[in-house]
């Protein structure tokens, strides 16, 4: 087959990325809904 094994051993490491990769665009993780926490800025207490 190949004559080079560090070559059939980089051709196993791309199609292990290019199937991880399809794994992750056919089944994507979900998405945790978080609230928004919005800072408010010190000088809307301040004194007038």
């Amino acid at each position: 087959m190949l004559r080079r094994p560090i070559l059939l051993v980089i051709l196993l490491l791309v199609a292990l990325v290019l199937a991880a990769l399809l794994a992750i665009g056919a089944f994507p993780p979900g998405v945790k809904q978080q609230p928004v926490e919005r800072v408010l800025p010190n000088e809307r207490f301040a004194p007038r």
